[in-house]
């Protein structure tokens, strides 16, 4: 990351560059596993801006799809999915700073075939569910499991192997009194499912309560533009994430940066308010940090602006707003 020295967190962030202490989160250390982020679970770990952590996440099943026998209306039990290690207290974090959390990492573990990915009842981008009610039967309930390596790819059957293109879907902060489902993307985060949220990027979440309570889970080997049927290449993950604070830098929703752009995100329903959100926030941060009128930023971005879709079958769906940096100046 021959960038990092002139990103934002680098930059303005309390530890100004600086490694700090390698900290580890393994399964044993983190012993259960939560399924909603909120303030009022106690911290499994306390780190400085500037440490950074090697955690173990389980896929969104938790491991309990084992094999393509298994289907998930019989081995998982709603709303327990999505496991979520954490919460991660950083010493300095205050309400009104922003937790820089750098992605340097993320390697599938456990034995082959490691990837899966399946068609759940009423769960997905073209089905009838809860909230779109269908008469519609449900769809068939469907399992892949698949291989994993970060070097071959993910090998979807004989004829195609997919890149190994890994990301974090589900990572965020505690909202200040809330205790929402993992499964639900908002203001601090949350399941995204963002392919952005890949090594080589830096996420940045508005802290709602002293020591932010960072959570990560979620990882996914690859995955498409929405999330279609609801379910990426899941994987058990080793992530390795490197955190900062930045003192007074206050902001409404998550953002990200790497090498080549700035993205603001944005989650809700229907989708175009997700979209509004996300570039309604572009447009501050290009008038708040690079002095951008707001008006030209409308107009231009009208025309330079990129939306990346995340998803569009969780109960908000989220997409980010972006424009490249060469655009932006200094």
């Amino acid at each position: 990351m021959d960038w990092f020295g002139h990103s934002i967190m680098a930059r303005r962030g309390v530890a100004n560059g600086q490694s700090g202490t390698l900290h580890r989160l393994d399964e044993a250390r983190q012993g259960s596993y939560h399924y909603v982020y909120g303030p009022y679970a106690e911290p499994v770990l306390t780190i400085r801006p500037g440490d950074s952590v090697e955690i173990e996440t389980r896929d969104a099943f938790e491991g309990k799809i084992q094999s393509e026998a298994d289907l998930p209306t019989r081995v998982l039990t709603l709303p327990y999915v999505n496991p979520q290690n954490g919460p991660i207290r950083v010493d300095g974090a205050t309400k009104g700073d922003t937790l820089a959390v750098r992605i340097d990492r993320v390697s599938p573990r456990g034995p082959q075939p490691r990837g899966t990915t399946c068609l759940i009842p009423e769960f997905g981008g073209l089905v009838g569910t809860g909230a779109t009610a269908m008469l519609n039967a449900p769809l068939p309930e469907v399992v892949r499991k698949v291989e994993v390596d970060e070097t071959k790819g993910v090998r979807w059957n004989e004829r195609i192997t997919l890149p190994y293109e890994p990301f974090i879907g589900t990572l965020g902060v505690s909202p200040e009194i809330e205790a929402i489902s993992s499964l639900v993307p908002d203001y601090y985060g949350g399941n995204m499912d963002l392919p952005d949220m890949a090594p080589g990027a830096i996420a940045y979440f508005p802290v709602h309560r002293d020591g932010a309570y960072l959570y990560v889970g979620d990882c996914h080997a690859t995955q498409g533009d929405g999330e279609l049927c609801g379910v990426a290449i899941e994987m058990h993950a080793t992530v390795r994430l490197t955190v900062d604070v930045i003192k007074g830098w206050t902001i409404g929703w998550p953002r990200l940066e790497n090498e080549h752009l700035v993205m603001a995100i944005g989650s809700g329903r229907p989708m175009e308010d997700a979209a509004r959100i996300a570039y309604r926030e572009l447009i501050r941060w290009l008038q708040a940090d690079w002095g951008w009128d707001p008006l030209e930023a409308y107009l231009f971005l009208t025309q330079a602006g990129r939306v990346r879709l995340g998803n569009m079958v969780d109960p908000k769906y989220t997409l980010g707003a972006s424009v490249l940096k060469r655009y932006l100046g200094n």
